[in-house]
């Protein structure tokens, strides 16, 4: 019976290692243990992390169901006595043996001669105990059972803690993405708003590339993460890099990686973030802000699916899904040569243009109500702050926030931190929101500088109203596409 029952211990610990199921793998356990030993019944008893007491987690035999309902103190009884010393016991008669308690043999009518009892140990932890009383025929438990039920403790003890670390691990996942998703949640009911998630919805389940316009503020990346967060390619990596944030050497490195020895520096081969990315999403944020040529590497990768790291001749497929974003008018960087004419068709197979919150006055009290509810939350005020005065929502929407729902954001991140009462007042918010709607000038100024700060403020306004276009902008103020751009960099808008 020894040697079979080691193959079979053995086979149980494969099982043990391929699955995290833990009702499932006690239940093989105790069953096993059970009919390996003839017992007569037998159960698996956890302690309670918080009370510290032992209750019946798996239970065989006639009186399975009825003993459900009891648990031991740490100490209490031979089970009890064995979760508290980590020690394994056999006692072949339990009514000479003054650790025995009657408590639940006598409440449930069944009488017990002798038990094998093992602890659950990782370590020096003892996370419950393992036992079986009697074998079916009568005869007392020996030795050679209680050798066995250790072997099956062990097993069992090893199943619990991966279970363990594995439910730990996916509650962590679970908070994780549920703070991810509020996080990136999308606010917004206007109509405007509500056909943009229509078309990224329907983005999403294609395999096209995507282009993402809008004014700084405006959310292009949380749409990007929407995108790719309702297409079938949501659980592959989803990777962001800032295209405007890196010189092109570094950015072609961080691409595309590189080989060992390709620069100085390079001690190690480094896999691209193109490679990173495969099967999932690669969200390029200011692509227009690219040189020329690293928008030849980029078209390769759109054509072909191909890339070479740097100091490298092997060519290396991926399967990326491209989402590009940009605050710059790309068609006038287009005509201006500055951006590649083939990258722009192959990027803006659809195009997804983001509103300024000036387009969107309407969501403005639906986003600082979210606002103010996320910033209630994390800034640990211990005032309670229930809404808006009336004056301080109608200086929000009346504001032409050129910052967007960024600038939005930060403004009521202040209030919260700032304020003293129970509702955002006026005076709670920047004064350049309450300032702004009464006047933009400012008195002292010379004439020249008065007028270079209407210029400037009436130039951005107007090149924000066509997404930056200067060649728009330029028709709709009368004056050549030339001189604007002289203006535009001399009062550096």
């Amino acid at each position: 019976m020894r040697d079979n029952s080691i193959k079979i211990i053995k086979d149980i610990t494969e099982i043990v290692n391929s699955t995290i199921n833990l009702s499932n793998l006690l239940d093989v356990i105790i069953d096993t243990a059970t009919k390996i030993m003839n017992a007569k019944a037998s159960s698996l008893l956890l302690i309670d992390e918080k009370s510290g007491k032992l209750f019946f987690h798996i239970a065989t035999g006639e009186k399975k169901d009825e003993v459900k309902f009891y648990e031991l103190d740490k100490g209490e009884g031979i089970a009890g006595w064995v979760a508290e010393h980590g020690t394994p016991v056999l006692v072949t008669n339990v009514k000479e043996d003054p650790r025995w308690s009657s408590k639940i043999s006598n409440a449930i009518d069944f009488s017990t001669n002798s038990i094998a009892c093992a602890p659950l140990k990782v370590g020096e932890t003892v996370l419950g105990v393992i036992e079986i009383i009697d074998h079916i025929d009568g005869t007392p438990l020996t030795q050679d059972d209680l050798d066995i039920l250790n072997a099956f403790s062990e097993v069992a003890a090893l199943s619990i803690l991966r279970a363990r670390i594995f439910s730990s691990v996916s509650q962590e996942n679970e908070r994780l993405r549920e703070a991810l998703v509020e996080k990136f949640k999308i606010v917004g009911e206007s109509a405007i708003m509500k056909k943009i998630i229509s078309d990224c919805s329907k983005v999403a389940h294609s395999t096209a590339t995507a282009l993402i316009t809008g004014g700084s503020g405006t959310g292009k990346e949380l749409f990007a993460r929407f995108i790719h967060n309702s297409s079938p390619r949501k659980l592959a990596p989803y990777i962001t890099v800032n295209c405007g944030a890196l010189p092109e050497s570094l950015l072609e490195s961080e691409l595309f990686g590189y080989e060992k020895g390709a620069f100085t520096g390079a001690y190690a081969q480094k896999i691209g973030l193109f490679e990173a990315a495969d099967k999932g999403t690669l969200f390029l944020d200011e692509i227009g802000e690219t040189s020329l040529a690293m928008q030849v590497k980029l078209l390769r990768v759109l054509q072909d699916g191909i890339i070479t790291r740097v100091g490298g001749t092997r060519p290396i497929k991926v399967d990326v899904r491209v989402i590009a974003a940009t605050n710059r008018n790309i068609e006038d960087l287009v005509e201006e040569k500055l951006f590649r004419e083939d990258l722009y068709y192959r990027l803006n197979v659809v195009r997804i243009r983001l509103p300024n919150l000036s387009e969107r006055k309407e969501d403005i009290p639906i986003l600082a109500k979210y606002f103010l509810e996320k910033f209630q939350k994390s800034s640990g005020a211990g005032r309670r702050v229930e809404g808006f005065a009336p004056e301080a929502m109608e200086i929000l929407v009346n504001y032409d926030w050129p910052g967007n729902i960024r600038q939005l954001e930060n403004a009521l991140e202040r209030a919260v931190i700032m304020g003293t009462g129970s509702e955002i007042r006026p005076s709670d918010l920047p004064h350049e929101l309450s300032e702004r709607g009464s006047s933009s000038v400012t008195v002292g100024l010379s004439l020249k500088d008065a007028q270079d700060n209407f210029k400037r403020d009436f130039l951005r306004r107007t090149l924000d109203s066509v997404e930056g276009s200067k060649t728009k902008a330029a028709t709709i103020l009368d004056i050549q596409r030339t001189y604007l751009s002289r203006l535009v960099k001399e009062l550096g808008v």
